[in-house]
């Protein structure tokens, strides 16, 4: 699917959703009970789901958000949340034995940012959630939490990937983090069902153990993924397809956090890929995304809209070449 920047490709975000909450800044945790005062405190929401989701519509998308929340509260402003920034939450399901997912971060001022977190309902969310009619429509389908999602990765992985494939839709996954020692062997079927695979290289380099990104990449490649681009922060990203490969630098920019910087990378490329872009052109909007979203605290700050995003581009792109 290709459009214009004004028409909007239906997005479903597959997989990860958390509530984020944060703090800034924040260089010492205190030891006594004892208030400090901070600049800042947000609620987002995050995940390789749940923060591309948010991200997309940013970009112009109509997105569906499938994924798993408890039947708390949390759950329920994780919904309202991405509901305010026009997601249709309907894909999420309850999961009320379980809690939702979430994590605490107090983020430095030199932007680190040590996490906490409750794994809750994203490990029960299983085949049997998904709303395979919907998934039937979407033009692109984004599969965000390789190897973190015990009830989908594997087959079931496979099955949904090939299955909006099959359906005419772009397909693309990210991880979050390595979180078993078998990932590749897991999820090696899907492979050859993704279209654009967008790990960074610290999970490369757990998934291959190729400690070269262009090695990694190559490998992923060599199983089956149509592309894989790897996200190497403030290095920029190495992309490798059907056209060849490609090194992009990063765009320079103030770093506030760098929480969500790697979802709203792939929220951008997936967003260039739907303007009819090439992959190489689609990971710079890729990067600008990146950039604006570590301009603020939390997974959703600095990214505001298509125009915007791409005027940055446009803007800042000429300092990296």
């Amino acid at each position: 699917m290709t459009g214009a920047p004004g028409s909007r490709p239906r997005i479903a975000c597959v997989g990860v959703y958390i509530l984020d909450v944060l703090g800034r800044a924040i260089d010492v945790l205190p030891t006594t009970q004892t208030a400090v005062i901070v600049d800042e405190i947000r609620m987002t929401v995050a995940g390789t789901a749940g923060g591309t989701a948010v991200d997309l519509a940013r970009l112009g998308a109509d997105v569906l958000a499938v994924g798993a929340v408890g039947a708390d509260n949390v759950g329920a402003f994780v919904r309202t949340l991405l509901e305010q920034e026009g997601v249709d939450a309907s894909g999420l399901v309850v999961k009320p034995e379980l809690p939702t997912s979430a994590t605490m971060l107090p983020i430095s001022s030199a932007g680190v940012r040590p996490a906490w977190h409750v794994r809750g309902a994203n490990a029960a969310l299983g085949r049997d959630d998904l709303p395979w009619e919907a998934l039937a429509e979407v033009d692109v389908l984004h599969y965000g939490g390789v190897s973190a999602l015990p009830g989908l990765d594997g087959e079931v992985s496979r099955e949904l990937l090939a299955f909006a494939r099959s359906h005419g839709a772009i397909t693309t996954a990210d991880c979050l983090g390595v979180k078993r020692t078998d990932a590749l062997a897991t999820f090696a079927a899907s492979l050859p069902h993704v279209d654009v695979f967008m790990p960074n290289r610290d999970e490369v380099a757990r998934l291959t153990g190729l400690s070269s990104p262009r090695d990694g990449a190559r490998a992923l490649l060599d199983l089956g993924a149509r592309a894989v681009i790897v996200k190497m922060d403030a290095d920029g990203c190495f992309g490798v397809g059907a056209d060849g490969e490609f090194s992009l630098p990063a765009i320079p920019g103030d770093v506030v956090d760098s929480t969500g910087c790697g979802d709203a990378f792939c929220a951008g490329v997936i967003r260039g890929l739907t303007l009819g872009r090439p992959l190489e052109e689609a990971a710079w909007l890729g990067i600008a995304s990146g950039t604006l979203t570590a301009g603020g605290l939390g997974s959703d700050a600095g990214l505001r809209d298509l125009d915007s995003t791409l005027a940055f581009l446009d803007d800042r792109r000429q300092e990296c070449t």
